[in-house]
């Protein structure tokens, strides 16, 4: 009864004090996580004489591990895909058509995480070459992702299935899932990296052990009387209609993540054509990415974690609550953009210390981050609202507003600006993309929600009158 309570008061209890308490743990949660990319390269970063080959060789990895993570957004990942599908049929109190979306959400996780493991060992050092690998940087990136590989399950089970635990409203629960793997991950990594001297392979294992003890604690939970999705076997075989629906509303967090994979390997490909093969740049280029994560990780974190609110809300057809929350969430975002933003265009140089850049690195991090940076003070709405299109089942618009910047701008612009600017125009082109998708998300957000809203408030008012 307390589990059902629990998604009850998604219903009544005040939007501010369930905003603070969905996304609080959302956004640290992602904060993070964040650690568990940023401490492996910040570590790596330090290893003497090989420090930054052994970071560039990580930056041409990066692509390659989003692309893991992307196919458990595709499922549940950060409260997207079948979690808010979940909370919806809880909004709308169909608990068992809630079961069915989490059980066959498990069995395409368990999927999907077979396949990519097998793709990852058996073909990793080729996608390395072909995602532009620096030749000095290859042995480095080729022994942190076979030891990556080996995790490859784990690391959906505890990315996909952690939403589901969320969409209860059992957030706290949900950001322990991240917190336990990332606090021993970063325990272990001096440990692996200097004390067993394991260099690259060392980091790759901390991570691989880390996200296997996050399953672990993520999976027991559904064993917990509390939850209201259980292990049933009889719903492992979804009915296609419900597979697709999983599919499609994740479809947005998917491209997202998969664009951001195939823009790091545009970047990676342009910057060994135009660069003649310099790791500096690379290494650069990794730690700029790495801040850019800083930003976009606690802010798609706010809007992940109000999904239940709002996918509740919306199940229930309940507009004003829904305004309310999406007004507090922009306001919050925008004050955390801009923060960031300041940050890069004052003192991008903070960003190189915390890699333990070389000078080089350090003067091209100084050159190239306020302009590479220079667009995310727009990610209030690339990052936050547009998750709220998920919540409001809008598959259509977010996979749009995700294709947008990546697809439609930055990855034509980060071929073409270098003919016009050299080795300048990579840089250029991630800041001119960020600024004009931000602007469109914005104003299709605002313009577009309240249409929704009325939409929504029509359609429950006449099934109502129909009954």
């Amino acid at each position: 009864m307390k589990a059902k309570q629990g998604a009850m008061d998604l219903g009544t209890a005040p939007v501010g004090r369930l905003v603070a308490k969905l996304a609080v743990p959302a956004v640290v949660a992602q904060v993070i996580n964040l650690l568990y990319n940023l401490v492996d390269r910040m570590y790596v970063g330090s290893i003497e004489g090989i420090g930054t080959d052994a970071l560039a060789g990580l930056g041409v990895v990066l692509p390659i591990t989003l692309i893991v993570s992307a196919f458990s957004n595709l499922v549940g990942m950060g409260g997207m895909g079948g979690a808010p599908l979940a909370s919806i049929f809880l909004g709308e109190k169909k608990r068992e058509d809630a079961e069915k979306v989490f059980n066959a959400g498990l069995v395409l996780l368990v999927l999907f995480g077979v396949v990519l493991t097998a793709v990852v060992l058996f073909a990793g050092d080729s996608l390395i070459r072909l995602f532009g690998s620096p030749d000095s940087a290859f042995p480095y990136a080729s022994e942190y992702l076979f030891v990556y590989g080996t995790g490859t399950i784990f690391v959906m089970l505890s990315l996909g299935l952690n939403p589901f635990i969320t969409a209860q409203g059992f957030s706290f629960t949900s950001m322990a899932t991240v917190a336990i793997g990332a606090v021993l991950n970063i325990g272990m990594d001096p440990l692996f990296i200097f004390a067993f001297g394991m260099g690259v392979k060392g980091a790759a294992l901390a991570t691989v052990l880390s996200q296997a003890v996050s399953a672990a604690w993520v999976t027991l939970f559904f064993f917990r009387r509390k939850s209201q999705f259980r292990f049933r076997p009889a719903f492992f075989r979804a009915a296609p209609r419900i597979v697709g629906r999983i599919l499609l509303l994740g479809l947005s967090p998917f491209i997202m993540s998969v664009t951001e994979s195939a823009i790091q390997i545009v970047f990676n490909v342009n910057l060994r054509l135009w660069s003649g093969g310099n790791s500096d740049y690379t290494a650069a280029l990794t730690i700029m990415l790495s801040a850019n994560q800083m930003v976009c990780m606690p802010l798609n974190g706010l809007g992940t974690g109000v999904q239940p609110l709002v996918s509740y809300n919306y199940g229930a057809g309940n507009s004003a609550r829904i305004r309310k929350a999406i007004k507090l969430v922009a306001i919050i975002a925008l004050c955390g953009s801009t923060s960031v933003w300041l940050l890069s265009i004052l003192a991008p140089q903070v960003y190189g210390y915390m890699f333990s850049a070389s000078d080089a690195v350090m003067a091209l991090v100084r050159k190239y981050t306020p302009f590479f940076m220079m667009g995310t003070i727009f990610f209030f709405a690339q990052m936050t609202l547009q998750n709220v299109f998920v919540a409001l089942n809008q598959a259509k618009i977010s996979i749009f507003l995700a294709c947008l910047r990546k697809v439609i701008l930055l990855i034509p612009l980060c071929f073409l600006l270098p003919y016009a600017m050299g080795v300048d125009g990579v840089f250029f082109s991630e800041g001119i993309a960020d600024i004009a998708a931000g602007v469109v998300t914005a104003t299709t957000f605002f313009a577009m929600v309240p249409r929704i809203l009325k939409k929504r408030e029509a359609a429950l008012a006449e099934e109502h009158n129909s009954v």
